[in-house]
């Protein structure tokens, strides 16, 4: 679990980074990345 939260805010930072560069596309698929996580994490926290 802990692994997995670390993940999602890694890609969180990324999506942050890549929108402060204007790295549109790096920027949406950061936050697929997050979303897939989130999803696991909320599985895993059922």
């Amino acid at each position: 679990m802990k692994e997995l939260i670390k993940q999602y805010e890694t890609a969180k930072k990324n999506a942050v980074k890549f929108m402060k560069k204007g790295q549109l596309h790096k920027y949406f698929d950061a936050l697929i990345e997050m979303n897939h996580y989130k999803k696991l994490i909320t599985v895993r926290a059922n």
